[in-house]
């Protein structure tokens, strides 16, 4: 067919990157990201962690901050909190701060040299200490109701960690269903700062280190002396309440919140929905007069029904619920409840995420009987603190440490929010960042579908650079996936239709030139992306950071059986290939090799690479693939470095297959010549 990449382009010229841009792929690289909002016993200050990559060291460098709430001074820096710990997918974990009961010191862990310790900083800046120096790592801590005691728990040992580690290295691994098959076998991936080897124990995505299932061992340490022991089973702190502690007539329980003053819970409800894919439904909020309660009060007003609650807490020493809706465009808004009138006021309309910090899923922000102090983030500015007076929603700066990045894009790079509709009438929202028109020709367009929350640096898992490729004249849409089908079909469908008249859309304005346009994907992104590669004229390139569906991801995943064929079934409709051969031929482009007719960066981990293999070889024999893998990995790449390579190769791969150009940098070089092979073999292919 004619409707391929080669003869939409010019041949591809030798071109440097435009110099006049102020923003830089390295500082979308090393923003500096906020979590762990918590405000003091006495509501007058606050504390919170900054996070910021450095590419140079290849790591991470977090700070604890206190402040004070009204604003009137600065923040003042505290500690170092080392590493941050992160999750079995490679994103950060939240970690939030435990006040003593006077208000003068705060509590946190660090990650320092493979040590996971618990550290104490006095909030007028005279001291900072450790607490606990365990020969394990600390999983859990809380302060007396004193202040003068700290309890905390720990699993088995670093050495015997190790030991187990090395054990399984001299006597051979043995093969069964907690071994992740689509990674080294020893120390591949990174937990509590170290390279550790990795076991699948609840399911057969979440990876743990090796004995990471030993119980709790329980300590407590004398805060001023340093003393410590163990603690009896009769001494072990009561667990938080959890969603599993409610009644179970209650339905399914997604987040809870207990005020401290009466013991009253406030929830979330939702719908046993068994898949969200593009990230939220709807849910009941909700108030509990006591954990035992079987009846619970429901919020009625307009504000909270049908509506994506996602998060709640109490305004200290009242009956007001503070809750935080997202809409579809990722926008979100928050609301004050009144359990026991039923009234509802709002407090602030964002246009982007505000939250209590962290990259996707911002949590609750702090409260304190006057103010919320939240992580507010844009689109088009990065994170910063704000306070948010709960009576007027008066909105102030506390601390931008992201301004120079601010004043950049808000110099060099327009965002707006667009709306459209397709031909079924379905709406979509986007974030477009419009690229300069070069003579009469309107800019190529490069599409990132799923997920667009907060601070656009690269759509979901930050890969793209959206900003930059606006500069390097390829406009940019960061599209929010619509609430997504159950089946798996139609999902991709929905997303090929969000694409198709996307492009519809900004060409009947004139916005950009719907013969080169380019997509890229992570996770259900990708998925979508493939699915356009396979079934849509729109892409004519196309970037994925994760793998789809395959024979071999099936294979890999097999020893977990019933567990993950059930997920086959109930997420992609998915039998054995014998079951449900033509579901499988639809779905997975191991089946549509041939027809891939777009050229294919593959940028993935190496946690997951493997799992394309069937579909990703052929492709480069073909010359329609070239695939990038980076070591020690997850999900979502996090090492800085990777990510900046990843953002550049990104960059310089839009660039030549849509706008015909090259990086003059003799680094390059060997890039560039697979890239004109590609386009060779692919001219070829089409004139046959």
């Amino acid at each position: 067919m004619a409707w391929g990449l080669m003869g939409q382009v010019p041949c591809a010229a030798s071109a440097a990157a435009p110099d006049t841009a102020s923003v830089s792929i390295r500082q979308l690289v090393e923003v500096v990201d906020f979590d762990g909002v918590s405000v003091s016993p006495d509501g007058r200050l606050v504390a919170f962690r900054t996070e910021q990559a450095s590419v140079e060291r290849n790591t991470y460098d977090t700070f604890w901050y206190v402040q004070p709430i009204d604003g009137s001074s600065l923040p003042r820096r505290l500690g170092e909190g080392g590493a941050p710990l992160r999750d079995s997918g490679g994103g950060s974990v939240p970690e939030v701060a435990a006040w003593s009961p006077d208000g003068r010191w705060i509590f946190y862990r660090t990650v320092l040299d493979g040590r996971v310790e618990v550290w104490r900083a006095a909030v007028d800046g005279s001291r900072t200490e450790p607490v606990v120096r365990d020969p394990a790592n600390v999983r859990r801590f809380s302060v007396g109701a004193d202040g003068t005691m700290l309890e905390y728990s720990v699993g088995a040992t670093r050495e015997a960690v190790v030991d187990a580690e090395q054990a399984e290295y001299d006597h051979g691994v043995h093969i069964d269903r907690t071994v992740p098959l689509g990674d080294d076998l020893f120390r591949s991936g990174y937990h509590e700062g170290r390279l550790a080897t990795q076991r699948l124990v609840d399911n057969e995505l979440e990876r743990f280190p090796l004995l990471s299932q030993a119980p709790d061992h329980w300590k407590a340490v004398d805060v001023a002396t340093g003393a410590g022991k163990d603690l009896p089973l009769d001494e072990v702190p009561a667990k938080p309440l959890a969603t599993a502690d409610l009644p179970s007539e209650l339905g399914v329980v997604s987040q809870l919140s207990v005020d401290r003053g009466s013991g009253r819970v406030a929830l979330l409800i939702r719908p046993d929905r068994p898949d969200d894919r593009a990230g939220r439904s709807a849910v009941e909020l909700a108030m509990l007069p006591g954990p035992r309660a079987g009846h619970p009060v429901k919020c009625a007003a307009e504000p909270c029904v049908n509506k994506v609650v996602t998060d709640i807490g109490w305004r200290p020493g009242s009956d007001e619920i503070v809750f935080t809706v997202t809409a579809p465009d990722n926008g979100q808004s928050i609301f004050l409840w009144n359990v026991v009138n039923g009234a509802v006021r709002p407090v602030i309309q964002s246009r982007g995420q505000i939250g209590g910090g962290g990259r996707w899923e911002p949590g609750p922000c702090g409260v304190s009987p006057d103010a919320l102090v939240c992580v507010a983030a844009d689109a088009d500015r990065p994170p910063r603190l704000e306070r948010i007076d709960l009576s007027s929603g008066s909105r102030s700066v506390l601390f931008d440490p992201n301004a120079a990045l601010a004043q950049d894009m808000a110099h060099s790079v327009s965002v707006s929010e667009i709306h459209w509709t397709d031909v079924r009438g379905e709406s979509f929202t986007g974030e477009f960042y419009p690229a300069a028109t070069q003579g009469h020709t309107p800019p190529a367009l490069f599409i990132a579908y799923y997920r667009c929350s907060g601070f656009l640096r690269g759509g979901m898992g930050d890969e793209w650079p959206l900003a930059m490729l606006a500069l390097n004249g390829i406009s940019a849409l960061c599209i929010n996936a619509a609430p997504t089908q159950d089946d798996a079909i139609a999902r991709y469908e929905q997303g090929q239709a969000a694409v198709e008249s996307a492009v519809d859309h900004l060409a009947s304005h004139g916005d950009i030139d719907p013969a080169r346009v380019g997509m890229g994907g992570l996770s259900f992104g990708a998925e979508v992306a493939m699915w356009a590669a396979m079934h849509s004229r729109v892409p004519r390139a196309v970037s994925v950071s994760t793998p789809v569906i395959s024979p071999s991801l099936r294979l890999l995943l097999g020893l977990w059986g019933d567990v993950y064929f059930s997920r086959l079934k109930r997420f992609w409709q998915l039998g054995s290939f014998e079951e449900t051969p033509e579901r499988w031929k639809r779905i997975s482009p191991y089946y549509h090799v041939e027809q891939v007719k777009v050229p294919v960066l593959m940028q993935m981990s190496e946690q997951e690479y493997r799992l394309a293999l069937d579909y990703a070889v052929p492709l480069i024999r073909e010359h329609r693939a070239d695939v990038y893998v980076f070591p020690n990995e997850s999900h979502q790449k996090f090492q800085p470095r990777h990510k900046l390579a990843v953002y550049e190769r990104n960059l310089d791969w839009f660039r030549f297959w849509l706008l015909g150009e090259e990086d003059r940098n003799p680094a390059k070089a060997g890039q560039y010549a697979q890239w004109r092979r590609m386009r060779q073999g692919m001219v070829s292919g089409q004139s046959k």
